[in-house]
C-alpha cells in the first residue's frame, strides 16, 4: 500500500478516535464506568470481608476452644497433666496446623513444636501475629501464624496458635480474584462505553452530514431512520417532518418570488421598450426627453434588481452544483483585473494583481467570476480617487485564498455580519447606485461552493478573504501553486 495512503488512513483513525474520546456520550460512559467500578468495588470488598473475615473468626474460635480445653486440663491435673495433653496433641498430628509452646520467664522453650519464641508483636489481649518458618525441607520460606499467650503459675508462658498458611493463601487467592474481577469489570465498561459512543457518534455524524447538505441548499435530503424505533429514530422522524415542512414553505416562498419576478419583469421590459420608443419620437430637443431618459434608468434598475433576486434564488436552490468542474482561478482573476483596470484608471486608482502559477478548485466558473466581479466592482466603486485596489491569490496544500482589498472607507466591525442581508446598504453607500444585493449574491455563491468568506480591516479600507478547498482529485494530479 502507498505510504501516503497509510499515513492518511492512520490520521483518519486518529481523528475518529479523538472525536470519540471528546464526545459527550463517551464522557457519560466514563462516568458510568466510574460509578460501576465503585459499586463493584464496594460489593467485592464486602465479599472479601465476609469470606476472609469468616475464616479469621473461625480460626480464632478454634484457638479459643483449644485454650479453653488446655486451661481445663491445667486446673484439673496441673502442669504435668497440661504437658501430657500438649505432647499427645503434637504426637497425634505432628505436621498439623496446631502450634504449642511452653516457655519460662526468659522465653526459653520448655515444651512444644516450636523451637523458639516468636518475635511477633504481643497485643494487650494476649493475641500475637508472627511469621513461622516451614517445618518441611524448604525452611527458608516463611508464612503467617497466629496465636494467644497466657501466663501460668511459676512465671511460665503458654502459646497456643494455628498455622494460617492455608488461610493466607486463600485470602490472597480471593483478593487476586476480586482485583481481576474489578479490572475486568472496568475494562468491559470502558469497551462498552467506547462501542456505545462510536455508535452514537456515527448516528450524530449522519445527522450532521445531512444538515450540512441541507444548509448548502439541498432541502430534499432527509435523515436516515434505522428502523429500530429508538430515540434516534424518533428524533430523525421528527426532524424529517420539520424538514419537509420547511421545504414546502421554502418552495412556496421561492415560487412566489419567482412568479413575482417573472410577472413584473415582463411588463417592466415592455415599459422600458415603450419609453425608448417615446424618447426616440420626442427627440433630444423635446423637454420631456430628459424625463423619459430618467424613467428608462429607473426601469433598468428595477429589472437589474429582479434579475439579481432570481439569480440568488437559483443559486440557493443548489441546482448549479451539477455543473461543477475543475477551475483554475488564476486566469479567472487575471480576466477580472484586465476588465476593471480601465475603470480603475479612470478614477486614478491603482489596481494590482498577484497569483501563483495555478490555483485549481472544483466549482462553477461563471458563478465564481460573477461573485468576484461583484467584490472588485464594490472595491473600485467605494475607493476614492488615487486609492489602491489589490487582487491576490495564495494557496496551500488544502486551500486557496482569494483576497480583494481596497483603501476605501471600509465597513464598521459591527455591520460586517449585516451586509450580506438582502437590500442592506450602509449609510455611506446610500448615495451610490445599487440595490444592496451584490454581497447577498456573493454569499450565495460562496455557500454553494462550501467556501468561507471573511470581512477584515485593511487599515484603511476593507479586505475580503474567501477560502475555497482545493480540489481533492487535483491536489496530486496537477502542479502545486507557488506563493508569490
Amino acid at each position: 500500500m502507498n505510504p501516503a495512503a497509510v499515513g492518511r488512513r492512520r490520521h483518519e483513525l486518529w481523528v475518529r478516535a479523538t472525536r470519540v474520546l471528546k464526545s459527550s456520550s463517551f464522557r457519560l460512559a466514563l462516568l458510568y464506568m466510574l460509578l460501576l467500578s465503585i459499586s463493584v468495588g464496594i460489593l467485592l470488598g464486602f465479599i472479601y470481608w465476609s469470606t476472609a473475615g469468616f475464616m479469621d473468626r473461625q480460626t480464632d474460635a478454634t484457638i479459643g476452644a483449644e485454650i479453653q480445653g488446655l486451661a481445663e486440663q491445667y486446673r484439673q491435673r496441673g502442669l504435668p497433666g497440661l504437658s501430657t495433653v500438649i505432647q499427645e496433641r503434637i504426637a497425634r498430628d505432628p505436621a498439623g496446623a496446631g502450634l504449642y509452646l511452653l516457655a519460662d520467664a526468659d522465653l526459653k522453650p520448655l515444651l512444644g513444636n516450636l523451637d523458639r519464641w516468636p518475635a511477633g508483636f504481643l497485643a494487650a489481649d494476649g493475641w500475637i501475629h508472627f511469621r513461622l518458618r516451614n517445618r518441611g525441607p524448604n525452611q527458608a520460606e516463611e508464612h503467617a501464624a497466629r496465636g494467644q499467650v497466657f501466663r501460668l503459675r511459676g512465671d511460665l508462658l503458654l502459646l497456643v496458635g494455628r498455622d494460617v498458611r492455608d488461610l493466607e493463601g486463600t485470602r490472597h487467592l480471593i483478593l487476586d480474584a476480586l482485583t481481576w474481577g474489578l479490572a475486568i469489570t472496568a475494562a468491559l465498561a470502558l469497551l462498552g462505553g467506547w462501542v456505545l459512543s462510536h455508535r452514537v457518534l456515527r448516528r450524530l455524524e449522519a445527522i450532521n452530514q445531512i444538515s450540512r447538505e441541507i444548509m448548502e441548499g439541498d432541502l430534499s435530503r432527509r435523515i436516515p431512520v434505522g428502523g429500530s424505533n429508538d430515540d434516534f429514530d424518533q428524533l430523525a422522524a421528527g426532524l424529517n417532518q420539520m424538514l419537509s415542512r420547511i421545504e414546502s414553505l421554502m418552495d412556496g416562498v421561492r415560487q412566489v418570488s419567482d412568479n413575482i419576478a417573472h410577472d413584473l419583469r415582463t411588463p417592466l421590459t415592455r415599459l422600458r421598450t415603450k419609453l425608448e420608443l417615446l424618447r426616440a419620437e420626442l427627440g433630444d430637443t423635446h423637454p420631456a426627453g430628459a424625463t423619459a431618459e430618467e424613467t428608462i434608468a429607473d426601469a433598468e434598475e428595477l429589472l437589474t434588481t429582479f434579475n439579481a433576486l432570481l439569480r440568488i434564488a437559483r443559486i440557493e436552490a443548489g441546482g448549479r452544483r451539477a455543473a461543477f468542474a475543475p477551475v483554475d482561478l488564476v486566469p479567472l482573476v487575471a480576466d477580472l483585473a484586465e476588465l476593471y483596470e480601465p475603470v480603475a484608471a479612470e478614477r486614478l486608482q491603482q489596481l494590482t494583481f498577484s497569483a501563483p502559477r495555478n490555483a485549481w478548485v472544483i466549482g462553477d466558473r461563471d458563478l465564481l467570476f460573477q461573485a468576484l466581479g461583484n467584490l472588485v466592482d464594490n472595491a473600485v466603486k467605494y475607493t476614492p480617487e488615487g486609492g489602491l485596489v489589490d487582487l491576490r491569490l495564495t494557496g496551500t496544500e488544502q486551500d486557496i485564498l482569494m483576497e480583494v482589498a481596497d483603501s476605501g472607507p471600509g465597513i464598521p466591525a459591527g455591520l460586517r455580519a449585516e451586509v450580506f442581508r438582502r437590500f442592506f446598504r450602509a449609510d455611506h453607500s446610500r448615495s451610490t447606485p445599487g440595490s444592496g444585493l451584490g454581497l447577498s449574491l456573493v454569499q450565495a455563491v460562496i455557500q454553494l461552493h462550501g467556501a468561507t468568506i471573511e470581512l477584515l480591516d485593511n487599515a484603511p479600507g476593507l479586505r475580503v478573504r474567501i477560502r475555497l478547498e482545493r480540489g481533492a482529485a487535483l491536489a496530486t494530479d496537477l502542479p502545486q501553486p507557488n506563493s508569490p
